[in-house]
């Protein structure tokens, strides 16, 4: 086991520069910028709402289901609201906009495949989720499960998406700053750092989740503003749209041509995968559907977030194709820098800050500046609900139930989460201001891999295969999570690019395909193999966990049907 985790802490080390250059979206140095007032008063005053809602939040919060889960008091509306907000990051709002800037028609693999997850989640995994567990994903992987085992395995896969999330938001919001206020690097992203410490340690999940409503409102309404000027530039008609982009792109009506960005059909279908299944492995993700009041709540809380991501990822690829339109060779939004000893043009800022710079062309200074705090604003709520899920894997599933064996006193739980908050906080931090030279990439679809390959496979079968064991779900998933780590680093994108050899090990930039069917078979493969008296058990509990995943008998805020 040392030395598994010995690799696996190599892979990782390899990973996470690797994620730095997945891609080109803010590439090498960031210049100054002259001072945006409205962004920095607009900024400010968010801060100050979402300091007050952390107040507020922190007077309500006594007890552990208070800050793990706000009491289980959110409504499926409020639910569904924050949920979007925490799906909405960084990724979507700057990322996929600045593919659809880049690719075209393609940038929408993104968009559908983050979406089409959802609909899973809807029908197969909310509603057992909130009748079988009480904080945390683990808590549902355990329910019949070894504890001990079961749990220090979801907190290490917890930790791990974390991480890769928390590096890219955390360099994300540096150079964003950098951009638009004019702020040293380091400054930005011990700020960011700093807030995100005070609204998980004085608000728990009360004030992540109100924090993520409000980011969730004025993005989406920034956005439909923003695809409304883009539509009227256009005469409201998308043939216009298109006509005026392929006419001003360099690749013209290439754009509209599919393949541009994942050519490889095993590439593209490994992509989908991860991001269709690794929605349901994504903790922070997980962790909404224990914020409401019952299981039917919870499906509430999915068509809610369901209907508000979608239309949100349709106005990413109006904002996208409105960039090319209205910001592509703009005299004032461009600048050349050299690249392999070649001069290049390219936006100011690199290719993800095409959505900022379409707020400027549409709305001018004043809704640029709107904009610039709202791409802000959602980096920060998601580095906030990723800090709560990594905080939670530490203090409920590693301190309280492995640690305690379910013993601990719940002052201590939240002492503990509150402890590993501020580490995480330090963390990202230190790990924010040493990858500021990486040219940091919103590729989520990473973490999604690892999502969908160590942390679904494991929730899906404890939930609908009986013959799940210990064994299997322990040794499964940490297959997942190794192989996906490592296919990554011998991968295109850091064997390559990184590493600077020749030829990739392996040949695929997702391994989802690969790592999380490795998952699947090992972990059934070691399930039916396992004699042990410990599986009988196992097996044996499946019953009793089906009628409470099915019916909510005997959970608290049990489904009412």
């Amino acid at each position: 086991m040392k030395k598994r985790l010995s690799l696996f802490g190599t892979a990782l080390m390899l990973l996470v520069p690797a994620l730095a250059q997945a891609a080109d979206a803010i590439s090498g140095e960031v210049k100054r910028q002259p001072l945006n007032w409205s962004a920095i008063v607009m900024f400010f005053i968010f801060v100050l709402a979402t300091l007050g809602i952390t107040y507020w939040a922190a007077r309500r919060t006594r007890s552990a289901k208070d800050f793990y889960a706000a009491g289980g008091g959110i409504t499926g509306l409020q639910n569904g609201l924050a949920i979007a907000g925490d799906y909405m990051s960084a990724a979507s709002f700057l990322g996929i906009s600045a593919m659809v800037f880049e690719k075209g028609y393609d940038g929408l693999i993104y968009s559908m495949g983050f979406l089409v997850g959802w609909p899973i989640i809807l029908f197969l995994i909310a509603e057992r989720l909130r009748n079988l567990g009480k904080y945390t994903f683990a808590d549902v992987a355990s329910y019949r499960l070894s504890q001990t085992p079961v749990r220090s395995f979801a907190a290490l896969g917890t930790l791990v998406v974390v991480a890769v999330y928390l590096i890219a938001q955390m360099v994300g919001a540096g150079k964003l700053i950098q951009l638009l206020f004019g702020m040293n690097y380091t400054s930005a992203v011990l700020l960011v750092g700093i807030l995100m410490v005070m609204y998980v340690t004085f608000g728990g999940m009360l004030a992540t989740t109100w924090v993520q409503i409000v980011k969730a409102v004025l993005l989406l309404a920034g956005a439909t503003f923003m695809a409304f000027m883009v539509l009227q530039h256009a005469g409201f008609s998308f043939e216009n749209l298109f006509k005026q982009a392929t006419e001003v792109h360099s690749k013209h009506l290439a754009i509209m041509s599919p393949g541009g960005l994942v050519s490889n059909p095993i590439d593209a279908i490994s992509l989908g995968m991860a991001l269709m299944l690794g929605t349901a492995g994504l903790p922070h993700i997980l962790m909404r559907f224990f914020t409401v009041a019952d299981a039917r709540e919870a499906r509430k809380s999915v068509f809610y977030a369901t209907g508000f991501i979608g239309y949100f990822y349709i106005l990413t690829f109006i904002i996208g194709f409105g960039a090319i339109m209205l910001v592509l060779n703009q005299p004032g939004m461009m600048e050349t820098v050299v690249k392999e000893g070649k001069p290049v043009t390219q936006l100011i800022g690199g290719n993800n800050m095409a959505a900022i710079h379409l707020a400027e062309a549409v709305g001018g200074n004043l809704f640029l500046g709107f904009i610039s705090a709202v791409a802000f604003a959602t980096i920060l709520a998601v580095v906030a609900g990723l800090a709560l899920s990594g905080a939670s894997a530490v203090s409920h599933d590693l301190y309280a139930s492995v640690f305690k064996k379910g013993q601990a006193k719940e002052a201590d739980e939240i002492r503990v989460s509150k402890i590993t908050t501020v580490v995480l906080g330090l963390v990202a931090i230190v790990l924010g201001i040493a990858f500021e030279k990486q040219n940091i990439a919103f590729m989520v679809g990473l973490a999604f891999s690892i999502a969908a390959s160590a942390n679904f496979p494991v929730l899906f079968l404890s939930m609908f295969w009986r013959g799940l064991t210990t064994r299997g779900a322990v040794i499964g998933g940490l297959v997942g999570l190794i192989c996906a780590v490592s296919l990554i680093v011998v991968g295109p994108t850091v064997w390559v690019d990184v590493l600077k050899h020749k030829e990739a090990l392996f040949p695929y930039k997702n391994p989802a395909l690969f790592s999380m069917t490795l998952a699947f078979l090992t972990t059934w493969l070691f399930s039916v193999t396992d004699g042990s008296a410990r599986a009988e058990q196992d097996k044996q509990g499946f019953a009793a966990q089906f009628v409470r995943a099915m019916t909510g008998i005997g959970a608290s805020g049990a489904s009412k049907h």
